[in-house]
């Protein structure tokens, strides 16, 4: 039996679940270390796995760096729970002859929702809403209607396509633009900049990558309508958070949900927390106990499917 760590489940959400209980009955209780705090430190984390044959991680504040596969030398398996991959060095790995591997999909149809009650929350202005009602001021705020408008979804991963299908739902036109176009996945193809221009809600969906860390700065930005609205449930690096903030300061753009931001968590007094058209959720779009737990068993199952001689949903091996 293999060495599994996990190494970094704060707040917890593995120790808690079915999925972890199926874990500790299926391999034996010594070959399985489990941590519900956070590696402090580099140090730290290759002194919770470095005898480890797998390692189930939890959270992207665990930076899986050269150094840290260098000083790991019996890793097989690093099976991450969620899509990014952007705190891992892949190439080490595959240096390493560590195989990695994520689980795709799972949270589309809570991230899809997510995305959804960001953008009707911006659009009919429900936070301001919600303050000024419960402090006895009955102020009408203007509100926009999604219905006729034009969604714009830049990434199709199963997320992105999520969204999309629930925006056509309640009767938006969509377009898209996607680093690998594909026509048979149903939808009208435009550029980035066509989009950007024309439509009334911009959606992000990529992977944080060096092809699109500050893919959206001022220059795409400043294609918007003025009453175009951003969500962004990815990733904060794939926007210029600088830019954004000059952007709905200035109302040059109508305003955000912001699920990621460039520093998490979002610090206290950051110049977007001074503005009331961005509504902000924790790095939470995915968060239900259904999507948590099916991630869950998913990165589990990709812990036996590798040992089994059939790995999947390989990225990195």
């Amino acid at each position: 039996m293999p060495t599994i760590v996990i190494p970094d489940d704060f707040p917890p959400v593995m120790g808690t679940s079915a999925a972890y209980r199926q874990l500790a009955e299926k391999a034996a209780a010594q070959d399985v270390r489990y941590y519900d705090t956070l590696a402090a430190s580099e140090e730290d984390l290759i002194a919770r796995i470095g005898d480890a044959d797998v390692v189930i991680n939890i959270r992207s504040f665990s930076r899986f760096t050269t150094e840290v596969f260098r000083r790991c030398p019996k890793l097989r398996l690093l099976s991450l729970w969620g899509t990014g991959t952007d705190h891992v060095d892949l190439p080490a790995a595959r240096q390493a002859g560590v195989t990695v591997t994520n689980t795709p999909g799972v949270a589309a149809i809570s991230i899809g929702e997510h995305c959804l009650a960001l953008m009707l929350a911006v659009a009919r202005q429900l936070p301001l809403s919600d303050a000024f009602t419960r402090t006895g001021e009955w102020r009408r705020l203007p509100m926009a209607q999604m219905h006729g408008k034009t969604l714009g979804i830049v990434g199709l991963g199963a997320i992105g396509r999520q969204f999309a299908r629930l925006g056509k739902g309640i009767g938006m036109r969509v377009v898209a633009w996607t680093l690998h176009p594909n026509p048979a996945l149903g939808f009208e193809l435009v550029s980035l900049d066509e989009l950007l221009r024309t439509s009334d809600v911009v959606s992000i969906h990529l992977r944080l990558s060096p092809q699109t860390t500050g893919l959206i700065g001022m220059p795409q930005l400043a294609l918007m309508k003025p009453r175009a609205i951003l969500i962004n449930t990815a990733r904060g690096a794939i926007v210029d958070e600088a830019a954004l903030v000059e952007v709905l300061a200035t109302r040059r753009i109508a305003g955000a949900g912001l699920d990621v931001f460039e520093t998490e968590p979002l610090p206290a007094g950051h110049p977007l927390t001074l503005l009331e058209n961005v509504v902000f959720t924790p790095h939470a779009a995915g968060i239900t106990p259904e999507a948590v737990e099916a991630g869950l068993q998913m990165a589990i199952q990709n812990v036996w499917d590798y040992f089994a001689g059939t790995p999947a949903n390989v990225v990195a091996g």
